[in-house]
């Protein structure tokens, strides 16, 4: 099977319907980092042995994904209906909720790191966050699914909250930055 098709040799590609557009198209922009998202949480996935649950948890994301990429490369939502409904965001809520009791409460700000698979989905939160800023600019130009917008806002708070909880589950201690309006004096050396 040849896998190559030349059609976007030109800067362009097909959206849902056939309708070419060029590639740095924002609609791409963000159907491009939806991709970018659930290909590193394949990434978290293969990190994620020792967290069975969280592993299939995760594989339920990479699917919502797809629903939510194609929404976005979805000109015409009567030809190619959306996805993405409110029952979605309803079920991202209770698994916010579930894994957000198992960390304690937020006292200051928290710095990405901690288990392998905590930091692996905090980088997915910064991607996440991106995918939103793109998302909205999107929302200026195209009609769009406003149960998408709102699930890429609630997957945010899912990976926070999720790296919090396996950084517990895994014993491993988070490291803070104070709330403060004090000036930063870093107090450290660097040695040979």
């Amino acid at each position: 099977m040849q896998f190559y098709t030349r059609t976007g040799d030109k800067g362009t590609t097909a959206l849902m319907g056939g309708q070419r557009v060029p590639k740095d198209d924002i609609r791409l922009e963000v159907v491009g980092t939806v991709d970018e998202l659930n290909s590193w949480l394949g990434v978290a996935i293969a990190k994620g042995a020792e967290f069975p649950k969280i592993q299939q948890e995760l594989r339920t994301i990479q699917h919502l994904l797809f629903r939510v990429g194609h929404d976005f490369a979805t000109p015409d939502a009567t030809a190619y209906p959306y996805q993405v409904d409110k029952t979605i965001i309803h079920q991202l809520e209770k698994a916010i909720d579930r894994h957000s009791d198992k960390a304690p409460d937020l006292t200051s700000f928290i710095l990405p790191g901690g288990h392998p698979l905590a930091c692996d989905l905090h980088y997915a939160r910064t991607i996440t966050r991106r995918l939103e800023r793109l998302a909205v600019a999107f929302t200026h130009q195209y009609s769009y699914n406003e149960q998408a917008l709102i699930v890429i806002n609630r997957l945010s708070d899912y990976f926070f909250v999720l790296a919090r909880a396996i950084n517990v589950k895994a014993d491993v201690l988070e490291r803070t930055e104070p709330l403060s309006n004090g000036v930063f004096h870093p107090s450290f050396t660097l040695d040979d």
